[in-house]
């Protein structure tokens, strides 16, 4: 269901990523293909420096739908960005997704917290968020962080929630598709 980046994938993800219920909510745009593999390219190379931690999300015929990532790592923390193309949603990818990821997070790479920034006018990501038992507010519980995602706006643009290591392995459940949802 996941796997590490490369530069072959671009094409598909990129026409998977241009859609206009997509390309709003991905955190970096390309508006070309050759834009796409520059900042593919950067990916790959900063995941090698230990800066992120990016992976490609499969379909069960191990084509490219998707990303989910890693940025802004620091001191065990960073945020998590998941996109999924359109044809793909509400099928169950990006709960699989999550769950492979964190697993890989919290016990290959011993980050201790995800935090998970929401624009407030993306209530799909609001609502696939939402399912996850393991996820908490981070507003109260991380206050600066909270502030900082919301500095350049007088009224705030996002919510702040946060996924730590103790909740995701204490409420984690084993993921399996429900009723109109893909098995992968």
């Amino acid at each position: 269901m996941l796997k590490k980046r490369d530069l072959h994938e671009v094409p598909q993800l990129f026409e998977l990523m241009s859609h206009p219920k997509v390309f709003p909510y991905v955190r970096h745009k390309a508006f070309s293909t050759d834009e796409f593999y520059f900042l593919t390219k950067q990916t790959i190379e900063q995941e090698e420096a230990g800066k992120l931690v990016s992976r490609t999300i499969l379909d069960e015929y191990q084509q490219p739908i998707g990303t989910i990532n890693l940025f802004d790592i620091n001191r065990n923390k960073g945020f998590l960005a998941t996109w999924i193309g359109q044809p793909f949603f509400g099928k169950g990818y990006n709960r699989i997704a999550k769950e492979q990821f964190l697993e890989e997070l919290f016990t290959v790479y011993g980050m201790e917290a995800v935090f998970i920034k929401i624009r407030r006018s993306n209530p799909r990501s609001m609502k696939a968020a939402l399912k996850l038992p393991y996820l908490q507010t981070g507003q109260s519980a991380y206050p600066d962080v909270y502030q900082a995602i919301n500095a350049h706006s007088n009224e705030p643009v996002y919510d702040l929630f946060v996924i730590t290591s103790a909740d995701y392995f204490f409420h984690r459940q084993p993921v399996e598709a429900g009723e109109g949802e893909a098995v992968v």
